[in-house]
């Protein structure tokens, strides 16, 4: 594609991609990567799925996505890559810079006068706090449940049907569970006002969502980044305007070429344990044992 072709923007978030995981449509994100060209990307957690590692799976499409990303870093984009819960291991290197890329587990912009709260929001999630190993088991068994999706999905485009997602219905019900119990939204909102930023900007619970959300004190726009699972979302930011990007109605990245083969590529699980990383971020929060 072009370059000339590429729609120039000024911020874009995405979050949710689980690189490394069968259910991670890392062709369609690396086709939408190739169509825009960001002055500052911000990667909001669970990019590589560092759960997943000890599956050995690492596809040239899910390279290419890197690839891509490093392409921004080299060509003077402003990335940020803030840790979420399955990238966690990242966290022991938050503040490494290299060049325009930097490692955080949240970061505040000024964006137009308005101040820009991001995070990807597992900070807030009970089942993280308090049951991390119910939470890696659900991974698994929602991955198993995304090859078993594929497998009846090319049986039923063969047939000349539509594409099913029972993983999204199931994961959709029961990330609606969890925002029900963790007024995930609402709290995320009610710091942000609380602190006098305009945007607050998450991912996490891949549910994609743009609306303004009041208190007492004041308001804030809510913005989540969605996913790339199911949802295949992202946050774009231009012309002093958010919007929510779908990669479902962009006919434009849907033709980029793509020559992608699969072919596994093998990574070392690290086994060292995180709970340390967690507590550290609570600190950084000042978020209280109490609320875990």
């Amino acid at each position: 594609m072009k370059k000339s072709k590429k729609r120039k923007l000024d911020i874009v978030v995405i979050s949710d991609v689980h690189l490394g995981t069968f259910g991670c449509r890392a062709t369609e994100l690396h086709n939408y990567l190739k169509t825009i060209n960001p002055k500052t990307l911000i990667l909001n957690g669970d990019i590589i799925d560092i759960w997943q590692f000890n599956k050995r799976y690492f596809p040239k499409a899910h390279m290419k996505v890197i690839k891509q990303l490093m392409s921004f870093i080299t060509s003077g984009t402003k990335v940020y890559y803030i840790t979420g819960n399955h990238d966690e291991m990242l966290r022991k290197f938050k503040g490494f810079r290299l060049g325009s890329f930097e490692i955080v587990n949240k970061v505040v912009l000024d964006i137009d006068g308005k101040k820009g709260w991001f995070f990807h929001g597992d900070i807030f999630d009970v089942t993280m706090q308090h049951s991390k190993w119910l939470a890696k088991l659900g991974g698994i068994g929602y991955d198993s449940l995304i090859m078993l999706n594929t497998g009846v999905n090319w049986i039923s485009e063969a047939l000349g049907y539509n594409r099913l997602s029972f993983s999204k219905k199931i994961k959709n019900s029961v990330k609606s569970a969890v925002k029900f119990i963790n007024n995930f939204e609402t709290t995320a909102s009610d710091i942000a006002i609380d602190n006098g930023y305009e945007y607050v900007v998450c991912g996490h619970i891949h549910q994609p969502e743009m609306r303004v959300i009041k208190n007492e004190q004041g308001k804030t726009l809510y913005l989540n980044s969605g996913d790339w699972i199911e949802n295949l979302t992202a946050l774009e930011y231009s012309n002093k305007e958010w919007k929510l990007y779908e990669y479902e109605k962009d006919e434009l990245a849907k033709r980029v070429p793509e020559t992608i083969e699969v072919s596994n590529v093998e990574f070392v699980k690290d086994e060292q344990t995180n709970s340390q990383l967690f507590e550290d971020l609570l600190m950084e929060f000042n978020i209280k044992k109490s609320f875990k």
